[in-house]
């Protein structure tokens, strides 16, 4: 299986939800991150 950015973000949301459903403490810092490292991707500063 290649990993590009079109079966990356399904594949980081489940892993969210899962990691949002044992520690729901972590939800801030989980979605904080994601939405850091998606801005990232998309500005074009790394690429997959």
């Amino acid at each position: 299986m290649n990993i590009s950015f079109s079966n990356l973000t399904p594949i980081t949301s489940l892993l969210f939800g899962i990691l949002i459903l044992a520690f729901p403490k972590f939800l801030n810092y989980l979605i904080a991150g994601y939405l850091i490292i998606m801005g990232i991707i998309g500005l074009g500063i790394f690429t997959l």
